[in-house]
């Protein structure tokens, strides 16, 4: 693999060789880059390549100024950064992190055939360490069966057709590899400093209710969903919030509603609240009334006459 064109430019120019030059290091290369020119996005794929190397061909030691995510098809080689040293096989993938002196070389007798992707942006840091990469933690066995030499395949065939819509593609399977980067790292993962794991469950039942309040969704099903007998997150979640699930998503309903009633006068009680989870205006306008002492389109006449008294004045 000879990295050193995708080092001079963060978007280097397609290409497809054939090499067989001992200069090279590599028996077979090809890169294809983003047609998407880079100006600090949020996440952006830069180029996506594939190498065979020539036996005990080394790189390195070098920086590189974006991520850059190498996955092992076959054979085997050493990947060496400041704090590690590791030996890799077929199935194994390595993260090289921005401005990290790294080397890595293939095997004397059985030279590694990877696949890789750099990215870079503002929140890649962000997702990267989501994803269970550390500094000091750069390497996981995804295994031979994976997806993952595929999704590169696909996204450097992508980008050689030099289509905008690759930009996508990319970005789709740079989730989809960091999505398998966390489910093998998970267990290296640790909870945030203080955090204990009730809270962090208490957390995912808020975040659960606050995306699916909407839909006609229950504790049970929100139990079933996080994997956790429904009793036990009763308890736990009445220990933290001081409200049992079921009120505490009837409370987030009904804030919910107040919100459409202010700012969307077009709209009917029973649309409202259709629209927040509770398919019977009725028993909605009784609860409402509970958690605020009146009707919602008491509250609602309320809201418009205070606003329209505002703007007289």
């Amino acid at each position: 693999m000879t990295e050193s064109r995708p080092e001079q430019t963060p978007n280097p120019p397609n290409t497809k060789l054939q090499e067989t030059s001992g200069k090279s290091g590599a028996l077979s290369y090809s890169v294809a880059s983003n047609p998407v020119y880079y100006e600090r996005g949020a996440l952006h794929v830069l180029f996506a390549g594939a190498s065979q190397t020539l036996p005990g061909h080394a790189l390195g030691p070098k920086l590189y100024d974006y991520y850059l995510l190498h996955y092992v098809e076959k054979g085997a080689g050493t990947f060496r950064t400041e704090l590690h040293s590791y030996e890799l096989a077929a199935g194994d993938c390595f993260l090289i992190h921005p401005g990290q002196l790294v080397s890595y070389q293939s095997h004397a007798r059985n030279p590694w055939q990877y696949r890789w992707i750099a990215y870079t942006g503002t929140q890649a840091s962000q997702h990267t360490e989501a994803a269970g990469f550390r500094p000091e933690k750069s390497v996981f066995h995804a295994g031979t069966a994976c997806g993952i030499a595929d999704w590169l395949a696909v996204m450097q065939e992508a980008f050689a057709q030099r289509k905008e819509s690759s930009h996508f593609t990319s970005l789709g399977t740079l989730y989809m590899i960091l999505a398998e980067a966390q489910n093998h790292l998970a267990e290296d993962q640790t909870l945030i400093p203080g955090e204990s794991s009730i809270r962090r469950t208490v957390k995912q039942m808020i975040q659960y209710m606050s995306t699916q309040y909407a839909y006609p969704v229950s504790i049970e099903q929100m139990s079933a969903s996080l994997g956790y007998n429904r009793a036990y997150l009763s308890r736990i979640f009445k220990q933290e919030t001081g409200l049992t699930p079921v009120t505490y998503l009837l409370k987030l309903r009904i804030d919910k509603s107040r919100q459409l009633l202010r700012e969307r006068p077009d709209l009917s009680i029973e649309q409202i609240s259709d629209s927040v989870g509770i398919a019977d205006a009725l028993y909605f306008s009784k609860q409402f009334k509970r958690f605020h002492g009146e009707a919602p389109s008491l509250y609602r006449e309320n809201i418009l006459s205070r606003s329209n008294g505002a703007k007289k004045t």
